[in-house]
This record gives C-alpha cells, sequence and structure tokens, in this order.
C-alpha cells in the first residue's frame, strides 16, 4: 500500500472532519481508531446502538452552532444536506431577538439541531465513502516514527507493533492528547498545558416529541435552546433530530445536595420547576427515551502543543479537544473542532512541504482558534463557580474582574441586549462562535450602547426557583 499523505489518529468529530477536509484537497488519509465502527442500518437506530465508550460525552446533550453551521455551509455543503436529510433541524436564531426589534436579520444566525450520535456516524459514513481514505477500527497508536535527524516525523507506532509512514501526523485523540505521550517517549521536553477547572457536573436525559411535526412545546428563548443558567444552576432543552430532544441540567461538582438529579424522579421535578423547560417536560409534549445520564464536565484546556514557541518536531498537528477544551456549558467544542480541521486543511494544501515554516504556521493557526475561547470560557467558568458556590453557602456573591480591561461582562450585556438589537446582534455572534470576544465586546461603539442602553421591561412568567425551592422539590432540603 502507497504511504499515505496524512495518519489521523482518532475518529471522532475532528479526526473525521480532518480526514473529509484533507481528502478533498486530494490528500490521502488514513484514520486509525481505537473503538469499533458502527453499525449498519438506518441512520438513527445506528446512531443510537454506537457503543463509544472512549467518548463518554457522545452520549450527552450537544449543538452546533452557528460558527459550526457556517463552516458547513462554506467547505461541507454536501455533509450539511445529508445532516438536514436524516433529520436534523435548522434552527433561526432571530426568533429570540428583542420584541418590536425591526432589523434582527442575520443570514448566519442559525444554529443546527442534531444530536451528536446521528452527526458522527453521518460524518462517518461520509468520510468512509471517499476513495482516498482508509478507516483502521481498533486500532491504537503507541508512538511517532521520526527521521534520523528527529527533526519531524515520519508516520505513527501501532500497538501491535506496525508502522503506518505517512507525510504529517494529526492528534485527533480527543481528551486524552496522545501527542503529549508520544513526544515524551520520544525523549522531546513537552510544555505545561494551561488549565483551569469548570467545577461542572451535568445530568442529562434525551426525550421525543409526543408530536414531532407540531408546534414546539414551549418557545426557543435562547434562540437555539430552551432554559437558562441561573444563580445556582442551569436548565436548558438542546432541540435535536427527528422530534429528539435533549434536558440537561447543570450543578457544582462540590455539590453533593444536587447528587440526586441522577434519579429521574428528582431530575424530572427539577426540570418542571425551571422556565422555558418544565413545558417541554410534561407528559403529553414528550416521553424519555434514555435514562439519566451523568458526567463530570472537564476543565478548560489549552494545550502546550499548539501554542507559539514551544518547538516540536515538524508534521505533527493536534486538532479538535487535543488541542483545546472549553467548558461545554457553552457548546463550543464540535463547532470549533469543525473549523480547526477544514482550516488546518486548508493551510497544509497551501503550504505542504513539511518543514520548521509549516508547523509554525499551524500552531500560530490553532493559537489564532482557539485562545480567546480558552480565556473567555476560564473567565465564565470562575464567575459562574463563585456565584453558585456563594448561593449553596448561603454568602455574598464575589466580585469577579473582567476577562479584559473594561470589558462588560456578560450579564451587563445581557441585560442591554434584552433592549438594543445591535447589542443583541453582537452578544449572540460571540455565544455563536462566529466572532471573538475581543472583537465585539471590547469596541468602543459596542461598550457604549452597552452603557447606554435602557432598562429593559421587567420580565414577565414563571422565575427559576431558589435554591431552597429547589432542594426542597428534590427532597434534599435538610442537607443545607
Amino acid at each position: 500500500m502507497t504511504a499515505p499523505a496524512a495518519v489521523v489518529v482518532g475518529g471522532s468529530v475532528a479526526g473525521l472532519a480532518t480526514a473529509l477536509a484533507l481528502a478533498e484537497r486530494g490528500f490521502a488519509v488514513r484514520v486509525l481508531e481505537r473503538s469499533a465502527p458502527p453499525p449498519e442500518g438506518p441512520a438513527e437506530k445506528a446512531a443510537e446502538d454506537w457503543h463509544r465508550p472512549t467518548v463518554p460525552q457522545a452520549d450527552h446533550s450537544h449543538i452546533l452552532n452557528s460558527l459550526g453551521v457556517r463552516v458547513l455551509r462554506r467547505s461541507a455543503p454536501h455533509l450539511l444536506e445529508t445532516l438536514l436529510q436524516g433529520g436534523a433541524r435548522l434552527l433561526d436564531l432571530t426568533g429570540a431577538a428583542p420584541p418590536g426589534a425591526d432589523d434582527a436579520a442575520d443570514r448566519e444566525l442559525e444554529a443546527l439541531a442534531v444530536r451528536r450520535g446521528v452527526l458522527e456516524l453521518l460524518l462517518h459514513r461520509a468520510v468512509s465513502s471517499l476513495p482516498e481514505v482508509t478507516i483502521d477500527h481498533g486500532t491504537a497508536v503507541r508512538g511517532l516514527l521520526l527521521d534520523p535527524s528527529r527533526s519531524r516525523v515520519r508516520g505513527v507506532l501501532t500497538d501491535g507493533g506496525g508502522q503506518v509512514p505517512a507525510r504529517f501526523v494529526v492528534d485527533a485523540t480527543g481528551r486524552r492528547a496522545a501527542a503529549r505521550s508520544w513526544l515524551t517517549a520520544a525523549g522531546f521536553p513537552v510544555g505545561d498545558d494551561l488549565t483551569d477547572p469548570t467545577r461542572l457536573r451535568c445530568f442529562t436525559r434525551f426525550y421525543r416529541l409526543t408530536d414531532p411535526d407540531g408546534a414546539p412545546p414551549g418557545p426557543l428563548n435562547r434562540g437555539n435552546a430552551a432554559g437558562g443558567i441561573w444563580d445556582h444552576y442551569a436548565a436548558v432543552v438542546h432541540p435535536a433530530d427527528n422530534g429528539s430532544f435533549a434536558v440537561a441540567l447543570g450543578s457544582l461538582t462540590s455539590d453533593p445536595a444536587t447528587t440526586v438529579l441522577r434519579d429521574p424522579t428528582a431530575f424530572t421535578a427539577a426540570a418542571r420547576l425551571s422556565p422555558h423547560v418544565a413545558e417541554w417536560t410534561g407528559e403529553r409534549a414528550a416521553a424519555p427515551i434514555t435514562d439519566v445520564r451523568v458526567i463530570t464536565m472537564p476543565p478548560n484546556v489549552l494545550r502546550a502543543t499548539i501554542r507559539p514557541g514551544w518547538r516540536q518536531p515538524a508534521g505533527l498537528f493536534a486538532v479538535g479537544d487535543a488541542a483545546c477544551v472549553t467548558d461545554p456549558l457553552y457548546g463550543r467544542g464540535v463547532s470549533l473542532a469543525l473549523d480547526h480541521a477544514f482550516r488546518l486543511a486548508g493551510l497544509l494544501d497551501a503550504h505542504p512541504t513539511v518543514g520548521e515554516p509549516q508547523t509554525e504556521l499551524a500552531v500560530c493557526l490553532a493559537d489564532e482558534i482557539h485562545r480567546p475561547w480558552y480565556e473567555q470560557a476560564v473567565h465564565d467558568s470562575r464567575a459562574r463557580g463563585r456565584l453558585w458556590r456563594a448561593r449553596a453557602d448561603g454568602t455574598p456573591p464575589p466580585s469577579v474582574p473582567p476577562a479584559a480591561p473594561g470589558r462588560p461582562d456578560l450579564a451587563e450585556v445581557a441585560r442591554a441586549a434584552a433592549a438594543d438589537i445591535t447589542v443583541w446582534r453582537g452578544l449572540v455572534r460571540v455565544l455563536m462562535g462566529l466572532e471573538t470576544p475581543a472583537k465585539i465586546f471590547d469596541s468602543a461603539a459596542f461598550r457604549q450602547r452597552v452603557r447606554a442602553a435602557r432598562p429593559a421591561p421587567a420580565a414577565t412568567g414563571p422565575r427559576p426557583p431558589t435554591r431552597q425551592e429547589l432542594l426542597a422539590a428534590l427532597g434534599t432540603g435538610r442537607q443545607e
């Protein structure tokens, strides 16, 4: 067999998207994946039956935000069309614009409602059909092949002792970030990753609408979701494909009083207390199709292997969670992985010569894509964690410095966005990954609009439960 141009280690979303992007530019690609291939058969059923022990987050709710949709529209329209034919739905986020706004049009403000399993299965099938791509399942990688000068990679070594030569290697191993261990084993010093905890755990349950073709049970007050991130917990509905949706409840990992949310009865009680979520979980609206799934969220991480100034063998690149992990509560991961995959492929196509210049360009690209979101996620995770901890302890919430000097915090921007369509559009473009926080929030004109915005009318309708009300409904109030 002729050596492929690229070996992609890891066959989840980031690895498959990288293989797709490279193959469509004429590169021969070999994907090496530890787990078993997906089952055959109708996509929805196959996705539900696909056991993914190496991807624990696959069983939880995901969103493909506006950045992800933009990547698909520009770079893989055939895949977007396949997803829509498979039951995914496009959501128009301008439906959540301030009341009375007459200038909410923004064609990029859309999201894709689809379960992670369905997205990944259809992506796998699209990549598998390409003649330039070979996917080897049940294959683990234990190290790198290096050239005699040890200045560039020449492929990988598998656990079975085999050698897979290639011009360059892509680490798409997710949160394992296996390139760190490969480099360490080869004698390369690896710098410390930047990391900061999210302090978050998530309880997820999937449902199916009783009438998938009817009107939704309630409005999507967040544009692509319903619910909220409140002052002591989060409760959010994420619409998905084929009449399904997920309800995700978030709480502190250090909050034993909310551990009971893993019980379906307690989970339902919390969901039905939560504004905009309650309507979706009524007995007539939908029925659960899974148990409650629990996951401790990973920390925010910016890998040393994508930070400028650190030297590594040429021809080694990290994508997806192997490059950066940001707080999953904000749903950026899959979209950032898609963006990175296609932009990296474009860079390698434009600069095909493996060497230090190519590596430096790729590292700078990864840093440009991920660092703004890592820094924002660290700030937001800290602010949320401190607020929730104060509510649990019954103490005043501490003040949190802005993410950048003079930058308004998200709560301040959100209040202004409720009355100012320009502020609303800027905020949503940031939340959906289309613009960086610095580009929007650090604009003098934007800050002036935030300061000048008239107070929005007082909110009407149901309010989220207090901490005491929530725990009373869960039967854990005496644990306070």
